[in-house]
């Protein structure tokens, strides 16, 4: 079963559910861009641990429940969240009437400095750079591989329908070049939903 309908009125709520299911995994997420609670429960420890980044620091009420095959990878699992993910993200934005649309930062954490670019187009695209050292080492137990982060916010900006650009300047410990990500991702998100205005903010009248 592919991804079910927006249940309410997620447009004039900024509030959406989604609910996807798939042989490979079961992911239910509940976003609120106005704020709330924050639980994440995928199985991967630290997933979890950066999911509650992006919702704690992205100012977001967020719901995450994800069951996978863990036990053939994780990539089932987090690529499947990132898709339900964007896609409430997507339904909570409605028409995206009176948001700012685009942020920017630059995030540190330790040696680690993480840049965000980001675009709420209705054009999915990911540029990114991070440079990870050779041979890393599963974060948590059960492990998430750093390179899955990459598998993640593709998933994320193609189903909710934005433009990232997420380089890494500089660090050394993959643990907060990861992490420094998605508090970068988390706070630029905060600032491109934040409603400044009556209108879409395009030319074109819609996103």
């Amino acid at each position: 079963m592919d991804l079910a309908p927006p249940s309410g009125d997620g447009a004039a709520a900024r509030a959406a559910e989604r609910h996807r299911v798939t042989k490979e995994s079961d992911v239910f997420v509940a976003v609120d861009l106005g704020g709330g609670a924050v639980e994440v429960a995928t199985g991967l420890p630290f997933f979890d641990h950066m999911l509650a980044q992006l919702g704690r620091h992205g100012g977001l009420g967020l719901t995450v429940r994800t069951s996978g095959d863990l036990a053939v990878d994780a990539h089932h699992s987090v690529e499947d969240t990132g898709i339900t993910l964007g896609a409430a993200l997507a339904d909570a934005l409605g028409d995206k009437a009176g948001v700012r649309r685009f942020a920017s930062v630059a995030l540190p954490l330790d040696e680690a400095l993480v840049e965000v670019a980001l675009d709420l187009s209705g054009r999915p695209y990911l540029h990114y750079e991070l440079a990870l050292p050779p041979d890393v080492a599963p974060l948590g137990s059960p492990g998430f591989e750093p390179q899955l982060a990459e598998e993640f916010w593709r998933a994320f900006v193609t189903s909710a329908g934005i433009t990232l650009h997420l380089v890494a300047r500089r660090g050394r410990n993959s643990h907060h070049l990861v992490e420094a990500s998605f508090k970068a991702v988390a706070r630029a998100l905060r600032d491109a939903v934040a409603v400044e205005g009556g209108g879409v903010p395009s030319t074109k009248g819609v996103l």
